[in-house]
């Protein structure tokens, strides 16, 4: 697994061993961020401020910041996911850049002040068929972690049904190979 594109294409991403964690396709990264790079909606990726949650290897986090995303916080909750994602960070020299939190993406509470400004830009990758995507998007809501401009990022199965999500509104999916990415803006 590598990073598709930007300042750190062609660099290799630590995953956890396992099968815990399902690593996003470098085809389906490139895919995904081809969409978000040309769509009007799509926020800009320079300098945004990004939470990946549910970050397994944190792939989705550090390509955005290879495309020139300004922050990115990664959320996991298991050990193996984490110690993958402080590689990484290590790895591509981005310690004061990114943030590792050390928590269940459906249980976030109000965001730390020390984390700065809101986050603009979501990604979630939860595992699938566990129905996880609802409660990470409505803590997202109500602990303030998120602008009133975010765009949300989510990765499902391409055979699951997409609950709607209050607070959210789908503004294009897209299927590819197993995985089907739905992009959902705040409203």
């Amino acid at each position: 697994m590598r990073i598709v594109a930007g300042k750190f294409k062609g660099r290799p991403l630590n995953a956890p061993k396992g099968a815990n964690t399902r690593p996003t396709s470098d085809k389906a990264r490139q895919a995904l961020f081809n969409v978000m790079e040309h769509a009007a909606w799509a926020p800009a990726l320079d300098g945004a401020r990004i939470v990946d949650l549910f970050a397994g290897s944190g792939a989705l986090g550090f390509e955005a910041m290879s495309r020139g995303g300004a922050f990115c916080l990664f959320v996991d909750n298991d050990a193996g996911a984490r110690g993958a994602i402080r590689e990484n960070i290590e790895t591509l020299q981005l310690f004061g850049n990114t943030r590792l939190h050390r928590r269940s993406a459906t249980d976030l509470g109000e965001k730390p002040a020390k984390l700065g400004a809101p986050f603009n830009l979501v990604f979630l990758d939860p595992p699938y068929g566990k129905a996880l995507a609802p409660p990470a998007l409505t803590e997202l809501i109500d602990g303030k972690w998120v602008t009133d401009e975010a765009m949300a990022v989510l990765e499902v199965a391409a055979d699951e049904d997409v609950p709607e999500f209050p607070g959210w509104e789908p503004i294009d999916e897209r299927i590819w190979g197993a995985a089907k990415v739905v992009f959902l803006k705040l409203v």
